[in-house]
């Protein structure tokens, strides 16, 4: 199993007639729904609201076959996210958190244990950026990193961020305490400006982590792994927007993992570089298909083409 924790909030969506329309959405959430429609078994460790967006997300993520004995349920309202998209299709968010369901995090609404058996993934939109939050999550990652495989997306969304210094601290301290590491290019500018991003990624090993990998949106994708590096040029789609495509591939890169028993620290420490190029590829695949629709719909598995599942089975 797979435990997803962050933010599940409503993205407000703009239609055709010049009004919004809600959408279930928050990266880990979105992540978590990757995963549960790859027919990986994923749970979601989030704060839903009572109410009728609240009620929009519970039966998105069931539907999407999401365990959520692990969500809080708030009687603050669901955090929304305004979303913009320009005419190549890039969102561009405004979030309303200040007494919604993500504003209210604290540590008594952690479980008290997580199942042995499960795999740990963050997502740091909210998790970085926003208190208590960040504190609650923090203490999470301190006290699960002995004890599982865990995967960060810092996801780094500047409008939300207050302190600059203390975010990048922060995740400083966080990169020593996760395994894998899913990064975009633009999250790459803003946490570390003006460095090389080969210097960023030999630095964030040095922290921890096993396995860095970089999306680059046109130019593909770069992964630094234990045994070497690979690089693979994007996949060419016809983008209708690319809303909940970092969180599509992070889904498709867990779900592979996971089918092929690599979420563990012995295999992530040996992983060959044949099976991190079949891994991206898969993820690769994922993304691409949610590019091609409208919001963050990610494809189920029976959608993939034939090769692409059997990558995926190994």
């Amino acid at each position: 199993m797979i435990i997803v924790g962050g933010e599940a909030l409503v993205d407000l969506v703009p239609d055709r007639v010049g009004g919004y329309r809600p959408i279930p959405g928050g990266s880990p959430a979105n992540t978590a729904v990757g995963l549960g429609r790859l027919g990986t078994q994923t749970a979601l460790l989030a704060r839903l609201a009572n109410d009728r967006f609240g009620a929009l997300l519970r039966a998105h993520l069931a539907t999407s076959n999401v365990d959520l004995r692990h969500t809080v349920e708030s009687t603050e309202p669901t955090t929304l996210a305004v979303v913009d998209v320009d005419a190549h299709g890039t969102a561009d968010y405004s979030f309303y958190i200040d007494g919604c369901a993500d504003g209210g995090w604290q540590p008594t609404d952690l479980p008290a244990a997580l199942p042995p058996e499960a795999q740990l993934h963050v997502g740091g939109s909210f998790a970085l950026a926003v208190e208590p939050m960040a504190a609650t999550f923090e203490t999470l990652l301190s006290r699960e990193h002995p004890h599982r495989v865990i995967s960060l997306d810092p996801n780094i969304r500047p409008v939300l961020v207050k302190d600059d210094t203390a975010v990048r601290a922060r995740l400083h301290r966080w990169l020593g305490m996760v395994d894998i590491v899913k990064v975009s290019a633009d999250d790459l500018r803003w946490i570390a400006p003006d460095r090389p991003p080969a210097e960023v990624v030999a630095e964030w090993h040095d922290l921890g982590p096993a396995l860095v990998v970089v999306t680059r949106g046109a130019e593909g994708v770069y992964a630094s792994g234990p045994t070497g590096d690979v690089e693979l040029p994007a996949l060419r789609v016809d983008v209708v927007d690319t809303v909940g495509a970092g969180d599509a591939f992070m889904a498709g890169l867990l779900a592979a993992f996971d089918r092929n028993d690599l979420l563990t620290r012995t295999d992530l420490g040996t992983l060959t570089r044949t099976d991190l190029a079949d891994t991206l590829a898969y993820a690769q695949r994922v993304a691409a298909i949610t590019c091609t629709r409208p919001g963050a719909d990610s494809p189920w598995f029976d959608e993939l083409l034939p090769t692409d599942v059997r990558t995926a089975t190994r």
